[in-house]
């Protein structure tokens, strides 16, 4: 048996692929180009976009495969038959949260957006809205999506799912941003820098013991001193104030 909440996260994940698939027909008209990259995937990348449709495959599916041979429920731990309504309703919150919010990231990305990676099909750096917050908005959507299926029907696939999710996600991501350093250099770096990688608040500056800022203060001070001496003691400085930048951004990024 699958209660109603079970049965609004499988209207929800369905009606979020329908939703995801007319998003990537929007975004490829206005490019004038296919933004589904995935057919390019190789390596560890080809393993993500196997393991992203494996996730939404057994989200959907595997509940109904349960629920038609009672053998495979029956044999099912975690199969509660709707019994915990409280899990239901935090599953079909989640994953209605999870659906807006991916959504509205992909749609914010306009013709930026694209399903895989290809470095020579970046787009433009999108940093606002939701993109203020996380550096992967979308992915942070889809997997609460797949966890409240978890939640409103529990089972050993739709457990599965959101950790088949995130391990391809974390894939993907590592590609991305080597990708998109490669591709926009310095303002790539200077946003994530700046936005975490999952989700947090933004930051300004950052800095071994939160102290970027006052670092780079007192080598522009060194700067402005150094200034009135010779111009090898300037530029020596010049680079000080550079690298502490750097630094900053690279460690900052890697997290």
């Amino acid at each position: 048996m699958i209660s109603g909440f079970g049965w609004a996260v499988l209207v929800l994940i369905f009606g979020y692929l329908a939703l995801f698939l007319w998003g990537i027909a929007i975004a490829a008209d206005a490019s004038g180009r296919s933004v589904w990259l995935f057919g390019r995937a190789s390596g560890r990348d080809r393993w993500a976009a196997f393991g992203f449709r494996a996730a939404f495959v057994v989200a959907l599916f595997g509940p109904l495969f349960w629920l038609a041979w009672p053998i495979l429920h029956k044999a099912d731990p975690l199969w509660t038959e709707g019994e915990v309504a409280a899990l239901g309703a935090v599953g079909v919150f989640l994953a209605g949260v999870g659906a807006m919010v991916a959504f509205a990231a992909q749609m914010s990305m306009g013709t930026s957006w694209r399903v895989g990676v290809a470095s020579d099909a970046t787009g433009d750096l999108v940093s606002g809205g939701l993109y203020r917050f996380s550096r992967n908005p979308t992915f942070l959507g889809q997997f609460a999506l797949l966890a409240g299926v978890g939640f409103a029907i529990p089972s050993l696939p739709t457990i599965l799912a959101p950790l088949l999710f995130l391990g391809s996600a974390s894939l993907q991501i590592r590609s991305e941003e080597a990708v998109l350093r490669q591709s926009l250099g310095a303002e790539y770096e200077r946003y994530a820098a700046s936005v975490p990688r999952w989700i947090g608040l933004r930051r300004r500056s950052w800095a071994p013991n939160g102290s970027l800022e006052r670092a780079c203060s007192s080598s522009d001070e060194d700067t402005g001193h150094l200034s009135k001496g010779s111009v090898g003691q300037t530029t020596m400085s010049h680079r000080r104030v550079v690298s502490c930048w750097e630094t900053g951004v690279r460690r900052r990024g890697e997290r």
